[in-house]
């Protein structure tokens, strides 16, 4: 066990330095309220027995666990596999966290659901969660989400969401949590807020990472039921970074297991247009808690890019902030090129269209894996398919003359 540390927040929601809570007044009573039912119902056997009903009939767990056989064999060095998370009812991790918030929003007696969505998948997985359970959807998504992600918009409206374009700032998923926030504000008394990454005020990091972390305690098991061992490496694209937790933390105290997030370099880490929020942020608050942020310096978030909608925040989960402070994991980062490129690569070589984000995770691997030794192993979290990116990966493409 790793001496002196750990991966449990404190009492006020801190994980090392970053995490807390950072809001109105008027917030604090409901994110109590919040805070406290979780902790009641994740002891609650018939919670825990409800939950996982859903997890394996309804979304479909334990998610496969796939030898890439024919990449690794391209690579010529590591073994890589990969957490299927693609293969999820609704094409990605998402669902996970928000069938588990919709139980508590149940338990809570809330009857509208509101969340925030950047690349879609949340939304979706929101929406299709609402549509089970019977609760009024509303999906903030930024306008120029909207246009890149227009399948999933068309998905959340079939499921009965209303999705809301919002036109302010970058019109993005930045500004999408802004409208979200004022919303549970104005209306938190009969409003449940389905946050979607592992970031936000006291509770969400932690209850997101609870509810998320299905991946790598099944990634555990798999991995030693197919090689008799753990993974040397785990990996995973970091944005918000809830696919990354859920994989990571379950791995916390394993010390031979080595974890790398891979961030959005966008354009490039020396231009502006990027979200690499670990590699090249400061602390800083945002959206209620104390994480690294891309700001200016007065403490203002910074606009953000990435080709990948799910991945453009200037923020990032407190416990990766931590992770990273106590050397417990790497975050590198892949450009939109490389990320693209590795859309690419999986695809021709195995057969699976992944996402834009997953497909950062994926550049990572596709990178590291020649520079280990054939006995090594890799274990790639595929966070969600690429459905929903074709169109714009077509586009990309088409622009630069490539076929």
């Amino acid at each position: 066990m790793m001496t002196g540390m750990t991966n449990n927040p404190s009492a006020t929601g801190f994980f090392g330095d970053f995490g807390g809570r950072f809001i109105p007044p008027e917030l604090e009573a409901i994110m109590e309220e919040i805070k406290t039912e979780f902790h009641r119902e994740i002891k609650d056997p018939e919670f825990l027995k409800e939950l996982e009903f859903y997890q394996k009939n309804y979304i479909g767990r334990p998610s496969e666990f796939y030898c890439a056989k024919k990449l690794s064999e391209q690579l010529g060095g590591a073994k890589i596999y990969l957490k299927r998370e693609d293969m999820n009812h609704t094409g990605s991790h998402k669902l996970n966290n928000v069938l588990g918030q919709a139980l508590l929003a149940k338990r809570l007696g809330k009857k509208r659901i509101i969340a925030e969505t950047g690349a879609g998948q949340h939304g979706v997985a929101t929406a299709t969660a609402c549509a089970l359970f019977d609760m009024e959807c509303v999906v903030y998504m930024g306008e120029e989400d909207t246009r890149r992600q227009a399948l999933n918009v068309f998905r959340m409206k079939l499921l009965g969401a209303k999705v809301v374009a919002v036109t302010s700032g970058t019109r993005t998923l930045k500004d999408a949590v802004d409208v979200a926030l004022a919303d549970l504000i104005a209306n938190y008394k009969d409003t449940y807020y389905m946050l979607g990454s592992a970031v936000g005020p006291d509770p969400y990091p932690e209850m997101v990472r609870y509810f998320q972390s299905c991946i790598g305690k099944e990634t555990k098991q798999q991995c030693l039921e197919a090689e008799g061992r753990l993974p040397d490496y785990v990996m995973a694209c970091v944005g918000g970074g809830s696919n990354a937790i859920g994989m990571f933390a379950p791995f916390f105290y394993d010390e031979s297991v080595k974890m790398i997030g891979i961030e959005p370099a966008g354009r490039g880490l020396d231009t502006q247009d990027h979200a690499a929020t670990l590699t090249l942020g400061t602390p800083g608050i945002l959206h209620g808690f104390k994480c690294k942020v891309i700001q200016d310096e007065n403490g203002e978030p910074l606009p953000v890019y990435s080709v990948s909608a799910g991945l453009d925040y200037p923020g990032v989960g407190p416990e990766h902030c931590y992770y990273q402070a106590i050397g417990r994991a790497e975050y590198d980062s892949a450009t939109d090129d490389e990320a693209i490129n590795a859309f690419l690569t999986l695809s021709r070589v195995e057969g699976i269209i992944p996402a834009i984000e997953s497909s950062h995770a994926v550049a990572g691997a596709l990178k590291l894996a020649p520079t280990l030794d054939k006995d090594k192993i890799i274990v790639v979290c595929l966070s969600g398919r690429g459905d929903k990116d074709v169109a714009e990966i077509a586009d990309i493409l088409s622009r630069k003359g490539i076929e």
